[in-house]
């Protein structure tokens, strides 16, 4: 049997641990140089071949063309004869030089606009910006955006015809089936065979639904509608911001099929409850895939409508004219400045509405403060009164005896009134503070946004929950002072014993009663004799 050696060469050489760091350290230093080498390598093939990395990022996106006979927006959204140029609307619909109020906030209410000519876009977008308003918590029926194959001029869905051919997009505001589901919008699709399932809210022929409240925002909502390589998206801004382009996702609809010419339109209705149902505009664009040119633009308008669109914006034209010569001459100091400047622009206007509201509202503050101050002296006065009758109806008490449960009662009530003003003070203080940092931030930083408005309707809201308190403050002060003043003088008269009357003396006796009777009697006969001697002697001289 061979021994086994024993020595240092018996066991595994194992390096010390600061060669094993030295060789991390150098094999992560490699790792990062050739990191860094390849994304410098990848930066220079990109600045000497940037239509690849182009044609990726852009990847399947579609061109655009704007087609302006399928559109409408305001201003001058209609002809003078109150008519829209390519569109023909039916029923409530009323158009006007800024917006198409498809039904008004009135019950029963059916209208629509449709396109003159259909469209045969084998691509399209959508872009429509409208309001949906009303006075209760919930609205009816709703507004529906459609492409069918023919005019849904009237009809019982939306205001529109139903057996439609083609899909119609629907905003749907009221709840029919009781399943606190809506506001929705819902994609529904028909081959002109179906019947609409009202009672169930669309939602057992739904192809695509997301739910999105739409009504009373502070601005419009917009809706964009995309149908590309047999694709519907829509997509929602909710009206919460200013930003026409801050959409969020609402559904999909793969393979939708739809007619290949159709005729887009915008429909509402209202039932048993009422909402304002305006379009400001509706933008349609011609969709091209990547590499594919856009057909040539369709031929110029025929010459009878542009004639009549020439001899309307001449017209136009010379009214402008007239009114800028009217205001100068009713404006000479203005002469020379360009008029445009002499009008203030929209953010100044709402800026200087904001700061009116705003005044008026510290304006408001100011008098309910003198109001509190007033109604806050008065009940010092009234309290001083009350404890001088304590005191002096205890110093006329006898001794040891406790004021009665009344006074305390009107005691303790009168204080709990002070606490109350006192508070209702201390909250306009606090909202007069508020009041003006808002106007230095306006003062410093402009105003016009929805956090400012919300924050005034906050204080607005605030000032008649104040009042509102101090009316019932003062209510309830009236009627506990009236039953106090009555209140206090009944326990002082039921305590104190009211003295006797002395007897009474008879100031004329029997005698002179009736020598006064005969005296009267005597001189009464005696003027009557005289009286008769008179009217005798007078008759001899007849």
């Amino acid at each position: 049997m061979r021994e086994r050696p024993v020595g240092p060469s018996a066991f595994p050489v194992i390096p010390p641990l600061s060669a094993l760091r030295q060789h991390s350290d150098s094999n992560m230093a490699v790792s990062i140089a050739k990191c860094l080498a390849s994304y410098v390598y990848i930066l220079l093939i990109s600045l000497i071949f940037p239509h690849v990395f182009a044609d990726n990022a852009v990847g399947d996106s579609p061109h655009r063309r704007f087609e302006y006979k399928y559109s409408f927006k305001g201003p001058h959204l209609t002809q003078s004869d109150g008519r829209i140029p390519f569109w023909i609307h039916t029923g409530n619909a009323i158009p006007s030089s800024d917006q198409i109020r498809i039904t008004p906030s009135l019950r029963s209410q059916k209208g629509s606009v449709w396109t003159k000519s259909p469209v045969s876009f084998e691509h399209w977008e959508a872009e429509v910006a409208f309001r949906v308003s009303g006075r209760g918590r919930m609205g009816a029926d709703g507004l529906a955006i459609w492409f069918t194959a023919g005019q849904g001029l009237e009809g019982p869905v939306y205001g529109a015809a139903d057996q439609w051919n083609g899909v119609g997009i629907f905003f749907d505001s009221f709840d029919n089936d009781g399943k606190k589901n809506n506001p929705a919008v819902l994609v529904v699709g028909n081959n002109g065979k179906l019947f609409y399932d009202h009672q169930n809210d669309g939602t057992t022929q739904s192809l695509g639904t997301c739910l999105r409240d739409f009504r009373n925002k502070p601005y419009p909502v917009r809706a964009k509608i995309t149908y590309y390589r047999k694709s519907l998206s829509v997509f929602i801004n909710n009206g919460f911001t200013p930003d026409r382009d801050d959409y969020e996702f609402c559904t999909r609809v793969e393979n939708m099929i739809i007619p290949d010419t159709g005729y887009f339109g915008i429909s509402a209705a209202t039932g048993g409850l009422a909402d304002d149902h305006d379009v400001l505009s509706f933008l349609v664009f011609r969709l091209a895939e990547p590499g594919q040119n856009l057909p040539p633009p369709e031929k110029e308008i025929p010459k009878e409508e542009k004639d009549k669109y020439q001899e309307e914006f001449e017209n136009f034209q010379q009214e402008l004219d007239k009114r800028k010569e009217e205001f100068q001459k009713e404006h000479p100091d203005v002469q020379g400045q360009p008029i445009e400047d002499l009008f203030e622009s929209v953010n100044d206007r709402e800026i200087r509405q904001v700061f009116e509201g705003q005044n008026r509202i510290h304006l408001e503050i100011k008098q309910l403060n003198r109001q509190l101050a007033m109604i806050l002296d008065e009940q010092r006065r009234y309290v001083s009164v009350i404890t001088e009758e304590i005191s002096k109806r205890s110093s006329q008490a006898q001794s040891g005896q406790a004021p009665t449960h009344e006074m305390e009662t009107i005691i303790n009530t009168q204080q709990e009134v002070l606490r109350n003003l006192n508070e209702v003070r201390d909250s306009l203080s606090g909202s007069l503070k508020q009041l003006a940092m808002g106007q230095q931030q306006g003062n410093a930083g402009g105003l016009g946004s929805y956090e400012t408005v919300q924050h005034f309707n906050d204080i607005k809201e605030h000032l008649h929950v104040v009042k509102r308190s101090i009316e019932h403050i003062i209510q309830k002060n009236v009627v506990r002072r009236d039953i106090d003043i009555i209140k206090l003088p009944i326990t002082p008269l039921l305590k104190v014993k009211c003295p006797e009357l002395p007897p009474l003396t008879a100031c004329l006796s029997t005698t002179h009663f009736v020598i006064f009777i005969v005296v009267q009697s005597l001189l009464f006969f005696g003027y009557i004799m005289y009286k008769s001697q008179q009217e005798a002697a007078a008759k001899k001289f007849f």
